[in-house]
């Protein structure tokens, strides 16, 4: 007798700050209709600022810890989703992602890594930031991304500080301040911040405006499934970017070996 057996699920791991709120439930709503389930690992954050606190919040040690942790679960790739090499700067996500790769074993990427990739694959040169920090951490991402290539030649900031705040923002708020953007001009709109609810606007956005609106929580789970070859095309409801699911050569995908 032959025994079939079922297609092997695919599992998702992601890093995700300790106060966030958001991610789960928008992924969990995202894959609710497909064979993937989504594994989590926090470590602690809860403020975002370039005092010596908050940027200590993202030491290698704690974040590897934390993937090692899902590499328990047997995770296909493992994900951080959450923003912080924005204002740390794209090398802190190359590192990173070495790091977890060499302890566990498994590839990895992250949420600022899937931000390039995205504008790569998408040809994007005028980017339309909507956040929810500060001004000061807004002007570091908008540094770091100009240096890159992926100038910010519209921006919006709400001036926050606590992690656990960004999610109590509303989805009429994040839609007006990427309008904002639209009207001032960029190419593509990113909603940077996986705490905030920026997932179930953005495809209403693109309708709207004509343009991308790229989430920080989507665009992750985008390059999660890339990473690994995995389809993105039952996603489509979600964002303009799942209709492209060629691997791409991106930092994320071509990590540096750490010794």
């Amino acid at each position: 007798m032959t025994v079939s057996h079922a297609p092997k699920p695919i599992r998702l791991g992601m890093l995700t700050p300790s106060s966030n709120t958001v991610l789960e439930p928008v992924l969990a709503r995202m894959t609710a209709q497909t064979d993937i389930s989504v594994h989590y690992s926090r470590f602690r954050v809860t403020e975002i600022s370039l005092s010596q606190q908050g940027l200590g919040q993202f030491a290698f040690d704690a974040m590897v810890q934390a993937a090692e942790l899902l590499a328990h679960a047997k995770v296909d790739v493992i994900a951080w989703n959450g923003t912080s090499a924005g204002w740390l700067g794209f090398p802190q996500d190359e590192e990173l992602c070495a790091r977890i790769t060499a302890t566990t074993g498994i590839l990895a990427t992250s949420s600022v890594l899937a931000f390039r990739d995205a504008f790569r694959s998408l040809g994007t040169k005028r980017v339309g930031l909507v956040t929810p920090y500060t001004t000061d951490v807004q002007r570091r991402i908008t540094a770091n991304w100009e240096a890159a290539g992926f100038p910010c030649t519209a921006e919006r900031h709400l001036g926050l500080a606590d992690n656990f705040s960004f999610a109590e923002t509303t989805g009429e708020v994040i839609a007006d301040l990427v309008r904002q953007v639209a009207r001032d001009g960029c190419e593509a709109a990113a909603i940077v911040c996986t705490n905030m609810r920026g997932a179930a606007v953005a495809p209403m956005l693109e309708r709207e405006l004509g343009i991308p609106v790229i989430d920080s929580v989507a665009v992750t789970l985008w390059a999660s499934l890339r990473l690994i070859g995995a389809a993105t095309g039952d996603f489509v409801d979600w964002g303009q970017i799942f209709s492209i699911s060629n691997a791409a050569s991106g930092a994320s995908l071509n990590v540096k070996a750490i010794a």
